[in-house]
């Protein structure tokens, strides 16, 4: 497969937000078992890659090996954009929901969440695994809820101020904590 610009979906769940990027999902992709990431890239292949709603899947110290390893195979300059939930986000029902462990059945999609995630530490995360961090989108530790501008076609993350329907209005009702983490080196 021959691209200009090779750009990931990590975990798209089915959908294709992203049009022209290659969507992945965990038996193709596992953020934590590089072999998988030989079968289907090169290293310092990758322009850009979207994980929206999925580091949160992983303790922080796999956290850490996954952005190591992801680090491995984009190009210079290339970037991840993270969303996770917002540990920072003042709202009971959200909190209840992206808490570790989900808020009830084994089956709810946040059963097995490890970590919820505020900007200090999602940035300090990716930091630690050798990119530059730059925040998009995040509470605050007042809840305050701060806004970088960004561009959907640099990848769009639908949980979000920009994207979601649900926070259009005069407030945030499920917003996400975003960070674009990029490769410098």
């Amino acid at each position: 497969m021959i691209m200009e610009e090779l750009k990931v979906v990590v975990g798209s769940g089915g959908y294709n937000n992203n049009p022209g990027w290659i969507h992945t999902e965990e038996n193709e992709l596992n953020l934590l078992d590089e072999t998988t990431w030989a079968k289907l890239f090169k290293e310092c292949s990758i322009s850009a890659m979207l994980v929206e709603h999925v580091w949160e899947h992983l303790t922080y110290e796999e956290g850490v090996v996954a952005a190591k390893i992801a680090y491995n195979y984009l190009k210079k300059d290339g970037y991840i954009r993270c969303a996770v939930p917002d540990a920072f986000f003042q709202d009971e029902v959200y909190q209840s929901i992206v808490k570790v462990g989900g808020p009830g059945p084994k089956d709810h999609p946040a059963a097995d969440h490890k970590i919820v995630y505020d900007y200090r530490l999602l940035t300090a995360m990716f930091e630690e695994a050798g990119y530059e961090a730059r925040l998009l989108e995040y509470c605050d530790e007042n809840g305050r809820f701060h806004h970088n501008e960004w561009d959907i076609r640099d990848g769009l993350i639908y949980r979000s101020k920009k994207c979601d329907p649900r926070n259009q209005g005069e407030s945030l009702v499920f917003p996400s904590l975003i960070v674009d983490a990029v490769k410098i080196g």
